[in-house]
């Protein structure tokens, strides 16, 4: 077991953290997604050492590195994969970015299930593409899953691609198996090409089990581009080092050709803080899921018990990131505007994941827990004001 102290209060302000210091100083934030808990000590030893050799040439991704990705792919998702099908990059965002580029031209289609990430909001038009949306349906209880006939009617002739977002971001659900079986036979059918974003995809609470679409079958495989990452897991983002695992070489080549000139490889540290972090950061992330957890159900208690009142949360299933609904809680105008003048909180604005997001906020709860009842403090203290 690590012993990292997760509760331990560190100072970020004033540390080039976009986190900590886009707001003003009196407004706590619990907006974008990176946790305010230090890197597993295997990282920042690894750093520590690479940073004594006081050179920092051009490098290549180790092959250990690339080793130790295979072995975890197969080892927690029975997917084999040779160690070129990965090309690494900067991060997640240019690696969908790039397969629009690759795969879709100007005035063709992408397809999307909102309320999503924003910067997959953002693709179609980052390219030039038409945006093809098919809500995710919310259920009574407040899960989010499929309406397949919806999916299937927003496809057209001019689809080429689809993002998937895996665990979903910002809703926090995990999609099943034979969700992920229909998504896959429909784009198969189709002939539509999938992008799976699964950067939380070691994020997931008890009771669940990620699965890479492409981990599905061979042929789902040679029409999918995975992306991955170890930046959410091991809170290392700032270091920006991402991999896409494309097995079919004709699409990894394609891929890389679009990346020519404009999105370079990950970083020499970035590269050792992944290596470090897949292959010696378990213990770490076995103790920080524990605790989020625990800090994931602290909240939900907190609003079972009215603390919030008029406030929702369905119970993520994975991420660090609540999706709570506001519509009914009384507050005049955008629920995220309110918390952040009454109640000096910075969360993230529903209306910016697209459709279905009006009137709902998403919560970091990636803190330590007495920042986490401070903001739970602060929200409840805003809505006494109704």
């Amino acid at each position: 077991m690590t012993t990292c102290d997760f509760n331990r209060l560190i100072e970020r302000r004033n540390t080039a953290s976009i986190k900590w210091d886009y707001y003003d100083p009196d407004v706590l934030p619990a907006w974008v997604a990176d946790m305010d808990f230090p890197a597993p000590e295997p990282v920042i030893a690894a750093l520590h050492a690479r940073v004594e050799h006081s050179i920092f040439g051009y490098g290549l991704p180790p092959r250990e590195l690339r080793e130790v990705i295979v072995t975890r792919l197969a080892q927690l998702y029975d997917w084999q994969v040779e160690p070129d099908a990965l090309t690494f990059m900067p991060g997640v965002v240019p690696g969908f970015n790039l397969a629009c580029r690759a795969f879709a031209q100007s005035g063709e289609g992408l397809l999307i299930q909102t309320p999503v990430y924003h910067p997959i909001l953002h693709a179609a038009e980052n390219h030039a593409l038409e945006r093809q949306t098919a809500p995710l349906a919310r259920s009574a209880d407040g899960r989010y899953t499929i309406d397949f006939a919806d999916f299937e009617s927003a496809i057209t002739e001019q689809t080429q691609l689809f993002i998937l977002c895996n665990p979903h971001n910002p809703v926090g659900c995990m999609f099943t198996r034979a969700e992920l079986e229909q998504l896959a036979e429909i784009c198969l059918r189709r002939n539509i090409l999938i992008c799976s974003d699964e950067i939380h995809c070691d994020l997931i609470f008890s009771g669940q089990q990620h699965i890479p679409i492409a981990a599905l079958d061979p042929e789902i495989a040679a029409l999918t581009i995975t992306l991955m990452a170890p930046s959410k897991t091991f809170n290392i983002a700032g270091l920006e080092c991402a991999f896409a695992v494309i097995p079919n070489p004709e699409l990894r080549q394609q891929f890389k050709q679009a990346r020519g000139g404009l999105v370079p490889a990950a970083n020499i540290l970035g590269y050792t803080a992944a290596l470090a972090a897949y292959r010696d950061g378990q213990p770490w992330l076995d103790a920080v899921l524990c605790y989020l957890e625990e800090n994931r159900d602290l909240l939900k208690t907190a609003i079972e018990a009215g603390e919030l009142p008029g406030i929702t949360m369905n119970l993520p299933e994975a991420t660090y990131l609540a999706w709570l609904d506001c519509r009914h809680a009384g507050i005049p105008g955008n629920p995220y505007e309110f918390f952040l003048e009454q109640g000096r909180v910075a969360l993230n604005d529903g209306a910016i994941f697209g459709p279905g997001g009006e009137g709902f906020v998403r919560l970091n709860f990636g803190c330590p827990r007495a920042v986490l009842q401070d903001i739970i403090t602060r929200m409840r203290a805003a809505l006494t004001t109704l």
